[in-house]
């Protein structure tokens, strides 16, 4: 590879350790640097410690608040 191929390939750093890597289909792991970094980050998503914020969750949602008209159509929302 020549020194301006080189620097067109995007770089990245893995969300897990901050290394660096490159942007390419040899990273299977990518934007993780290694297999280790993308278990610990799955991890932390089954554990809850990151999570995406929402004002109304699934919980707030209730089948009894929802018109159903004689076709079955779902009227109200």
């Amino acid at each position: 590879m020549t020194t301006q191929e080189n620097t067109s390939i995007k770089q990245v750093n893995c969300p897990t350790c901050q290394k660096i890597v490159p942007w390419t289909q040899a990273h299977t792991f990518r934007p993780f640097c290694s297999k280790k970094c993308q278990l610990i980050d799955f991890g932390e998503w089954a554990n809850e410690r990151n999570r995406i914020p929402a004002e109304d969750g699934p919980e707030d949602f209730r089948l009894d608040d929802l018109d159903i008209n004689s076709q079955g159509n779902v009227e109200g929302l």
